[in-house]
Parts: structure tokens; C-alpha cells; sequence
């Protein structure tokens, strides 16, 4: 269970922001909610109307000048960038820029096998090869002794990244790096494509327009998919890349538009973050990234087509993949169900593919909301990769552990590492420790509300309004609303079941609500129940009406705790790992015979969502905890499956039991009366 968190912008806020400006009321209440509560801040987040002066970045002209040198004085020239879809479009901005002023230049982007960034033995290569001037893209701020070594070569260094610096810089020609702390230029958050872009106007005399009509579709597919804020240039910069990208003409593109679905549609951020950016990584995960820069390089419409098909293969090879990876690891949590009840999930496996376990970690993350750690372990070496949310940090638990580990690196929400395989039980050991040092209770994951939804914003003109404060992404999400007391008027299953559609009437208004990937029986609602929702808004039209459509997140009944159901679901996983509660909590969590009863009676022979049950037995006054210890108590004497991952619930042919046979209900009944006793 997520927490909810209703928005309540301030009134005098909105009016403010409406007065001053051409927004909605339901524009001005999003930014409202996001802290935006003057105009100039505002402006700030979406009103930001050109790119600035490159030259104002540290290092930039420096960089241009030398790279301008480099071509005029006729010395080879190295591109070197990361293998993800950022460097794959860097790549492509630099390379074709200077390749097209009659550079002899070429580009190097290394396989994921070879790691991240500039290595020792990529620097010999491309010395061998004749090259005298490496250029690095979204990588190198940390290449120390790498820039040593070209210098002993003779090579020449010019620098190109958007990552943290540390306290010392590589010796090189210029180091370009907005977040330089001798860096003050009005804009910091640039990913590396949007730096490659940059770095192009400043060779041509600083002209950013014309950088953006020849690369600003790759640049804007680049920021969108390297997750950088979506705010001030950033958000510009993909407002005008996207039109460029509407209407491009480069083969690789509309290739990849065609081989995603998109051809004809309108391009956002979102169906480029979910269609176009997945395909040019899935070419670095599962083969090769250099397929992704022959691609956008491609000119020839026949070969792009060719190679596209290829990698939306990869694509779906990638998805099957990710599959196998979640199947294994529901195999181990079947087989050992305490790993979920741990504070922290640290799962590995055999020749799990290393550039998939990832986006695995973050859908376990999303389905048990807890952080996690994913290991692929290969010829006796495991590479990991997590993903953590709140105040967990992934770094700094990775650095509590660093004894254990060959190497690692990453940032509060995400990490990767490598580990010797016999070293991964003593891993998860210390993981578990630092959660429990630093957070005994563990940070819940939250939904947070822009504001509530009542009757006069929920009309067309309110919700189609909107679209002022696309595209959405990073630092400037697509808003979540809070309807309560919908009432369900209908209930109707889609794709076969796949997916429900409710008929809600929210204030007084009738709206269609989707709940995908739930179907009608799993979400345990029948017609008549009043639900609170935590859903996207979207106008749906046809035949000339229009009406409004919730993109259901989350739901839950009207009328319960949910503080109180948070907490019982902690006490929960604190029973279960074998930990002490305090003696007064055995009292409320030790179940009757008639609350046994109930819980088993609300479970149906065809199953039921566990998220949803609880919801069911509330208005008995059975808590979390109690009516887990209930399932407990049924699957020990074999009258209930849990099953998926302890996320489904399903009652088994009934047979003569009697209830106190179950070691687990005498083992909390003992401890409710030792606990009642000590009171």
C-alpha cells in the first residue's frame, strides 16, 4: 500500500498565478501544489523561451576552439561516449556535425561488457589507431588516469559531461561540465546529448537555432530518456525537439517511429520515453550500441528500416528477458517468502542478463515497495544494479558494504556494483543491517495528489488545459488528482478481462476510471461502493463528445486509516523477520476464532488480491497484521493458497480442521496474554 498525500494548494497562490498569467485554474493549482507559488517561479519551471548563450558554460568556448583546431589542422578525432541511448544520440550530433565540416573523425562507443566511461585499454586502441584528439560525450569528468595516460601519449583531451565532478579534474584541453562548482551559466541540468548540441552551436559561432533545427530531435529524445529534469532549458529544449521530431526527415527516426507504433501520432514525452528511448538502449543491453548510431546515421531508408526492425527485436527480446529474470525471482520468493519481509530485496540468480536486471529491480521496487537489489552472477562474479526511493540511499548503503564489493558507484536512487559470488550472502547480511541502523522504519513509497478534484474543474476546457504544462517528465511530473467519494454506477471488464473500466460519478460528474492490468474480479469493487482515486485525467472524444477519462494509479474504500493500515502492515514485517514488537502489539494482532472466521470467509475459491482483502475486512475492525496472521493460520492448516509473491490470496476445498491446531495461532495468542500480563 502506497501513502497518499492530498495536495491543497493555496487558493491565494492559484489567483496569484491565474491573474498573472494565461493558465487554468487547474494549471495554476499543479504548479501551485509544486511549490511554484509566484510568478517568477513560475516562469522558472515552464516559461523558459530560448537556450542559453553556450559560451557561458565553463570550458565551452575553450572546448569549440580546440576541436575547430583539431579539424583545421587535419588530426584524427575520436568521439567517445556512454552506451545508452544519451551517448548513442551524442554520438550522433558530434560526429555528424564535424564529419560534415570535413573532419577526419570517427566515434567510439564501448560494448556495456567493457563498463562505463573512458578505460586504460580503449585509450591504447585508439592511440594505435592514429588518434590525436579524443573527444568525450556524457562520460570522462572522472577519467583521472586515463587523461595521465593520453598525456604520456601524446594525446590531446577535451571533455564533455554532465555528471558530479569530484574534487580533482582530469587533465585535458578544456573539461566542459555545468555542474563544475567554478561553473555559473543559468543552467545546469543539461544530459550529455543536450552538452553535444551545445557544443555544436559554439563551434558555429554560437548558434543555438541552427543547432536545433539540425539536432534538436535527437537531443530532445536524449533528455527525455537519460531522466533529467524536465524544467527550464530542459523543458524548452524538448518542447521544440519534439516538433522537430514530428516532422524529421532522418531515416533512423521515422524508422524507429514506424517499428514503435508511432508513426502518424503525436509525439510526447511519454510515448518517446515508453516507445522510442527502450528500443536504442535495448540495442546496448542485448547486443550491441553501436547498432543504435548506425541507425540514426543511416541514411539510406531501406537500411534503416532494416536495422530498426532489428532492434525493436532486441526490444522484444529485452521485454521477454525481463520476464525470465521476474519468473526466476518469484520462484525464489515462493520458495522462500521471507525475503519479501525483509526491510530491504536482495535477489540474485545465474546469467541473469546484466543490462535487463535494472528495470527489473525497479518493477519489484514498484510491486513491493521496498528498495532493491538485483545480482546477476556469471563465472563466479555477480553484477548488480538498485533501485531505492525516500531516504534510502542506494549509494550510501553501497558504501556501507564497500569492503565487500570489487567496485561501485551510483546516487541515492540507483546504483550498480560487482561482487564475487561467495561474497553475495554476507552482502545481503550487511544490506540488512544498514536498513536496520539507519532506518528502522523504512521510508513508504508515496503518491502525492496535485489537489482534489471537485465539479468545476472537472470539465474539457479544465483537464485539455493541461497540456500547458507539458511535456512531463523529471521535476515536472504528469499530475496526479484526488477524486473521493466516487461512487461506481459500473463495472465492465476490458481486453477479455485484461483490464476494468468503471463508470464513477465524482461530485456530481460522470466519468469513465481505467484500472489496467486488474481484472473486474481481482479489484474486489462491486457497483454501489464509494472509492477514493489517485488517477491521471486525460479528455477522451468521440463522435463529436467529449467526456472525461480517470487513469486510475491507485484506489482504496471511503472511510479507512491509513495511517493505521501502514503501520500494521510494518508490524507485519517486523513479525515476520522474527523481530520483537512491543509487548502491547500481540494483544491487537492475535486474531479470535470469529475474526478467523471472517477473513477466511472473504476470501473467494477464485482468489483475491491480498491489497484488496485488506480493504474488505476494514470495516471489521481487523487490522493488517491480524488478517495476515489469519491467512497464516488458513495456509498453514492448508484451507488457503498465497500465492504470487504473498500477493493473492485463494481459498482451497474445504476440509474438517480444527482452528487451534495452528502453531502460529497458539504462538501469538501466548504472546498477547504474556503481553497483557506485562501491562
Amino acid at each position: 500500500m502506497k501513502k497518499w498525500i492530498i495536495g491543497a494548494p493555496d487558493p491565494a497562490a492559484v489567483s496569484t498565478l491565474q491573474k498573472g498569467s494565461d493558465l487554468s485554474e487547474l494549471c495554476c493549482a499543479v504548479l501551485a501544489s509544486q511549490g511554484c507559488t509566484s510568478l517568477e517561479q513560475a516562469s522558472d519551471r515552464i516559461g523558459c523561451r530560448e537556450l542559453s548563450d553556450p559560451s557561458l558554460i565553463c570550458d565551452m568556448q575553450t572546448a569549440a576552439e580546440a576541436i575547430l583546431q583539431a579539424v583545421e589542422s587535419g588530426k584524427r578525432i575520436c568521439i567517445y561516449v556512454d552506451y545508452d541511448c544519451d551517448g548513442v544520440m551524442a554520438t550522433v550530433i558530434l560526429y555528424s556535425f564535424l564529419y560534415e565540416t570535413g573532419a577526419d573523425v570517427t566515434w567510439r562507443i564501448p560494448e556495456r561488457a567493457e563498463g562505463y566511461g573512458l578505460n586504460l585499454q580503449a585509450v591504447e586502441e585508439m592511440h594505435q589507431d592514429g588518434v590525436q584528439l579524443v573527444v568525450t560525450v556524457d562520460n570522462g569528468i572522472s577519467a583521472i588516469p586515463e587523461a595521465k595516460r593520453m598525456q604520456e601519449l601524446g594525446m590531446e583531451l577535451v571533455i564533455t559531461d554532465h555528471h558530479q565532478p569530484g574534487d580533482e579534474l582530469p587533465c585535458a584541453l578544456a573539461v566542459v561540465d555545468a555542474h563544475r562548482t567554478d561553473n555559473f551559466s543559468p543552467f545546469r541540468l543539461y544530459c550529455g546529448a543536450g552538452i553535444a548540441l551545445l557544443l555544436v552551436a559554439a563551434m558555429n559561432d554560437g548558434d543555438v537555432a541552427m543547432a536545433l533545427e539540425q539536432f534538436g530531435d535527437l537531443a530532445a529524445v536524449a533528455t527525455i530518456a537519460d531522466i533529467v529534469s524536465l524544467t527550464g532549458e530542459n523543458r524548452y529544449l524538448v518542447q521544440i525537439g519534439l516538433e522537430y521530431l514530428q516532422n524529421t526527415e532522418r531515416p533512423g527516426l521515422r524508422a524507429l517511429r514506424e517499428v514503435s507504433g508511432l508513426s502518424g501520432k503525436a509525439l510526447t514525452a511519454g510515448n518517446v520515453a515508453f516507445g522510442i528511448a527502450p528500443r536504442i538502449n535495448a540495442a546496448g543491453r542485448l547486443a550491441s550500441p553501436r547498432l543504435a548510431v548506425e541507425l540514426m546515421l543511416a541514411e539510406d531508408p531501406q537500411q534503416a528500416q532494416q536495422l530498426a526492425e532489428q532492434i525493436n527485436q532486441l526490444n522484444t527480446n529485452r521485454k521477454t528477458e525481463g520476464e525470465r529474470i521476474l519468473f526466476h525471482v518469484r520462484e525464489q520468493i515462493a520458495q522462500t517468502p521471507q525475503l519479501i519481509h525483509e526491510r530491504v530485496l536482495v535477489l540474485s540468480g545465474e546469467d541473469w542478463n546484466a543490462g535487463i536486471i535494472g528495470i527489473a529491480a525497479a518493477r519489484l521496487q514498484e510491486k513491493y515497495g521496498k528498495p532493491c537489489f538485483i545480482i546477476s552472477v556469471k563465472d563466479g562474479v555477480g553484477h548488480g544494479s538498485a533501485r531505492s526511493f525516500g531516504e534510502f540511499s542506494v549509494f550510501g548503503c553501497l558504501t556501507y558494504c564497500a569492503d565487500l564489493l570489487e567496485k561501485y558507484g551510483g546516487h541515492p536512487a540507483a546504483g550498480g556494483f560487482t561482487i564475487k559470488a561467495e561474497q553475495i550472502p554476507a552482502f545481503r547480511q550487511r544490506v540488512a543491517a544498514y536498513a536496520a541502523e539507519n532506518h528502522p522504519q523504512m521510508p513508504v513509497m508515496e503518491l502525492r495528489s496535485a489537489c482534489v478534484l471537485k465539479r468545476h474543474l472537472l470539465v474539457p476546457e479544465q483537464i485539455s488545459s493541461l497540456a500547458q504544462l507539458e511535456p512531463f517528465g523529471t521535476d515536472n511530473p504528469e499530475p496526479l488528482f484526488a477524486a473521493e467519494n466516487a461512487r461506481i454506477t459500473e463495472i465492465r471488464p476490458v481486453s477479455g478481462g485484461a483490464h476494468t473500466k468503471l463508470t464513477v460519478t465524482v461530485d456530481g460528474v460522470s466519468c469513465d476510471a481505467m484500472l489496467f492490468r486488474t481484472d473486474p474480479q481481482a479489484a474486489g469493487l462491486r457497483v454501489g461502493d464509494v472509492v477514493h482515486l489517485m488517477a491521471h485525467v486525460s479528455v477522451n472524444s468521440w463522435m463529436g463528445k467529449e467526456s472525461i477519462t480517470l487513469n486510475v494509479q491507485d484506489f482504496r474504500t471511503s472511510g479507512i486509516s491509513q495511517t493505521r493500515i501502514l503501520s500494521a502492515m510494518a508490524a507485519y514485517d517486523t513479525y515476520r523477520r522474527g523481530e520483537m514488537l512491543p509487548a502491547s502489539y500481540y494483544a491487537a494482532i492475535a486474531p479470535s476464532r470469529e475474526e478467523c472466521i471472517a477473513v477466511y470467509q472473504a476470501v473467494p475459491v477464485k482468489g483475491i488480491r491480498i491489497d484488496r482483502l485488506t480493504l474488505a475486512v476494514y470495516p471489521k475492525q481487523i487490522n493488517y497484521c491480524k488478517m495476515r496472521i489469519c491467512l497464516d493460520i488458513f495456509a498453514e492448516l492448508g484451507l488457503i493458497a498465497i500465492e504470487e509473491g504473498e500477493s493473492y490470496a485463494r481459498r482451497l476445498p474445504a476440509k474438517q480442521t480444527d482452528l487451534h491446531q495452528s502453531e502460529i495461532l497458539k504462538t501469538v495468542s501466548s504472546l498477547a496474554k504474556e503481553g497483557i500480563q506485562h501491562g
